[in-house]
């Protein structure tokens, strides 16, 4: 068993390679621990497979995983994780935006006596005020209503124990939430604050107008059935209040008044009810799909090779 695993999802990252290796290879040889670099590669449409091989003649403690189609990057992530043989584990995205030069300070944290380390975002360079309000908003939505505390301002980014790799291993959820999953593993866990830099080269995978959005997503139906829960409370309120509208009507009736205009607060009524159903059905269906998915029991991913591992 090596000591250090570098599990690196990838995707159409041709211009990144070398330069995370280089950065990557100096920090673990300058601490001098045994150690592997897991590239999981979704299928891609330039020559990042052909560069991570290369690389692989060159250094044998690199490894490749290379899925048969695009399973996304949450599902590449857990794959390289449940793949690894290390005592502990470096979860890393290859764009630069997180320091590979960080791998030493989380490492020399988790051996002081924890089971998670991770790394918590004190400023974040090239993102655009629209996309960290949308990230700020997710996260106290996530916490305010989910069943596990799930960092703030914390990526992926983070080394996490061999006891947290066996327990990840147990669940056998669909959609991988990895920061949900390993906040409800729990264990002792702690953060290293840092500044996160700019894309080091390419275009950033991740949609900025629904990226944090399917995120929070994941997160709230993931772990929490609360939504629900405020569905049936808001269900009920709104019938409260249709009662007492009926009530109010009554009354006007009875005593020859004739205040509220029948049109428009039979529109704006009926607009408000289709509404407010609408959007309990929509959160409803999610629940029931994460459960359709859930039922099926299909595979997290699907490899189409696994170059430079001992049981390829």
């Amino acid at each position: 068993m090596t000591e250090i695993s570098i599990v690196v999802p990838v995707h159409n990252e041709n211009k990144n390679i070398k330069p995370f290796l280089q950065r990557t290879e100096n920090i673990l040889d300058k601490m001098e621990k045994s150690y592997e670099i897991i590239f999981a590669l979704d299928p891609s449409s330039d020559n990042t497979e052909e560069i991570i091989l290369d690389e692989i003649k060159r250094n044998k403690n690199i490894k490749l995983l290379v899925f048969s189609r695009r399973f996304g990057q949450p599902a590449s992530t857990i794959a390289g994780i449940l793949n690894c043989k290390s005592s502990y584990c470096v979860i890393i995205d290859v764009d630069l935006q997180d320091p590979p030069e960080m791998i030493q300070e989380l490492y020399n944290k988790i051996i002081s006596g924890y089971e998670v380390v991770y790394a918590k975002r004190k400023t974040r360079k090239g993102e655009t005020f629209f996309k960290r309000i949308i990230s700020s908003f997710g996260y106290f939505l996530i916490n305010k209503l989910s069943d596990v505390h799930i960092p703030r301002d914390a990526g992926d980014y983070r080394i996490i124990s061999r006891k947290v790799i066996d327990q990840l291993k147990k669940l056998n959820e669909s959609h991988g939430f990895l920061r949900g999953m390993i906040a409800f593993v729990g264990f002792n866990q702690s953060y290293i604050e840092y500044d996160r830099d700019p894309r080091y080269a390419g275009k950033s995978k991740y949609n900025k107008f629904l990226g944090s959005l399917t995120i929070g997503l994941n997160g709230l139906i993931g772990f929490s059935s609360r939504p629900l829960f405020l569905m049936s409370i808001a269900g009920f309120i709104i019938a409260l209040m249709s009662f007492f509208l009926g009530v109010w009507y009554v009354i006007q009736k009875i005593s020859g008044f004739n205040l509220t205009p029948g049109l428009t607060t039979t529109v704006i009524l009926i607009t408000f009810f289709a509404g407010a159903q609408l959007l309990g059905l929509g959160l409803l269906g999610e629940y029931v799909g994460r459960i359709y998915d859930e039922v099926k029991k299909r595979p997290k991913y699907i490899l189409d090779k696994k170059i430079n591992f001992d049981d390829q």
